[in-house]
């Protein structure tokens, strides 16, 4: 019979580091107010007020690959918007989620133009963000450097409750969560799966 090696000489335990898990990004479904509209600045204002307050489109489907990231995911955050709060509910099946402002979009206040200038949504809300983003046209409301320190604090927050292995779902809104994708970039992460700025669309970032 071999000899007992001493408890000094024995192999120490190593402790095994889990592998972070992924972080998807996704943009809440359709919200309710109509788009078929064209308006000048203020009334654009007016219009992204009541868009910031409602909830969505009756009627909508979720599409399983943002049903599937709610199942595998740990943890799933939606900003405290009524569309991402309603998109969480359709996509969860029933599983708790947090809501927290950090995750709300950036604002959109339209550029100072005249009156006469009437645009669809879509156009005024494209212009807007062009102001906003270059030109640092906030009105008073939350300016480009202040999102990019939330986008930062978001990200931070995001990796470190991914950091035991857990996968993390964040249910917000397509601009915002452009942002927080290019912090999380800056921090190492990879994308590996883009599938758009559309409505239900998802971002998913891992360390690779």
């Amino acid at each position: 019979m071999a000899d007992e090696l001493p408890a000094d000489h024995l192999s120490p335990q190593v402790a095994v580091t889990p592998r972070p898990g992924a972080i998807t990004l996704a943009r809440h479904g359709e919200p309710a107010l109509s788009r078929d509209i064209r308006f000048n600045a203020p009334a654009y204002g007016d219009w992204w007020a009541l868009y910031e307050e409602g909830g969505l489109l009756p009627g909508q489907t979720p599409p399983e690959t943002l049903k599937a990231a709610a199942q595998r995911a740990g943890t799933i955050i939606a900003s405290t918007r009524r569309r991402s709060i309603e998109t969480a509910h359709a996509v969860t099946a029933g599983k708790a989620f947090a809501s927290d402002p950090l995750f709300i979009e950036a604002p959109l206040p339209p550029p100072p133009w005249p009156r006469w200038i009437k645009m669809s949504p879509k156009n005024w809300g494209f212009f807007a963000r062009f102001w906003w983003w270059f030109f640092n046209h906030h009105a008073g409301q939350e300016s480009r450097a202040q999102a990019e320190v939330r986008a930062d604090q978001a990200a931070e927050l995001l990796i470190g409750l991914s950091s035991s292995g857990q996968e993390v779902l964040v249910v917000a809104h397509g601009f915002f969560n452009t942002m927080i994708g290019l912090a999380l970039q800056k921090r190492g992460l990879k994308k590996t799966l883009d599938q758009g700025f559309k409505y239900w669309c998802v971002k998913r970032f891992e360390r690779v």
